[in-house]
């Protein structure tokens, strides 16, 4: 699936994070714990070098919490990687995040502390900066793309200070990787408008069916006798009585639903990029 969204916001942005990041000490990478690598800007890792960076795995409570765990480990296989899985609106865990990138930061700083904070749209990057400074000076919304400018923030605390720059969410123009992009879809980083749920939902379902067969049959009363998507759906569509004049199931209305349910964490604590899925990259320093 290829995601064609791609406001002009987006591009300015993408311009704006090179500026930003010659400014900075550490880059602060909001993604979601569900799909670590599907929500990872594929332009960051170029653009930052060698700049710390901590790895932020929001959404852990709709996560598979043994899967979240095994992406912490290899992501900090990197140099000047850190990896944390968090809630966003939990303060505890926001600065925990603080006093990670603190610590990534060179020593020999006498100013304080400055990190840029990053993330494609509907990862919860405003709601860690409200949480983070403790006011609401980002806005935040269910919509993806709801951060359009960039702004700069001072967090109170501190010998040093902490200062972060946020920018708005970065989105690719053309996602080529095909299950990266349903993932997208089925988590809510992208706008309906933009979604073809008849291709999102059944790799979705089949990719649910994998992995948590068991709360996909309890979810939606399957036999869990099929393994093609549009079977799948089709089963779940006769059981939400997503049916047409005839008895013919609305595969469209059924493919809504799928999506909503993974969108609301209503199938329970589900990841849909697993590490094993992935070839990660391990620039550990041979010395």
């Amino acid at each position: 699936m290829a995601v064609q969204w791609y406001p002009g916001h987006m591009k300015k942005a993408s311009d704006e994070i090179r500026e930003a990041l010659k400014r900075v000490d550490v880059v602060i990478e909001i993604i979601d714990a569900r799909i670590p690598i599907s929500s990872s800007n594929p332009m960051l890792k170029e653009l930052k070098g060698s700049k710390p960076c901590v790895r932020v795995l929001n959404k852990k409570d709709l996560a598979d919490p043994e899967v979240t765990a095994r992406w912490i480990l290899a992501m900090e296989k990197e140099v000047n990687v850190r990896a944390v899985a968090i809630e966003a609106l939990k303060k505890k865990e926001v600065d925990k995040v603080k006093s990670i990138a603190i610590s990534l930061a060179p020593d020999e700083l006498k100013r304080g502390v400055r990190a840029l904070v990053v993330g494609i749209p509907n990862v919860g990057k405003s709601t860690f900066i409200n949480t983070l400074a403790g006011r609401k000076v980002a806005k935040t919304g269910d919509e993806p793309a709801v951060t359009k400018q960039q702004q700069h923030v001072r967090i109170e605390g501190g010998r040093k200070g902490f200062d972060i720059s946020d920018t708005p969410g970065v989105l690719w123009p053309n996602l080529a990787d095909r299950k990266g992009g349903i993932r997208l879809g089925a988590t809510g980083a992208v706008r309906d408008t933009a979604l073809d749920y008849l291709e999102v939902a059944p790799q979705a379902a089949v990719d649910l069916l994998t992995h948590y067969r068991d709360l996909v049959v309890e979810r939606y009363k399957l036999k869990g006798e099929s393994e093609e998507g549009m079977d799948i759906l089709a089963e779940i569509g006769k059981k939400r009585g997503c049916l047409r004049k005839g008895g013919i199931v609305d595969l469209h209305k059924a493919a809504e639903i799928v999506c909503r349910e993974i969108k609301a964490g209503d199938l329970g604590r589900i990841s849909l990029d697993w590490p094993e899925d992935y070839e990660i990259e391990s620039n550990t320093d041979s010395d």
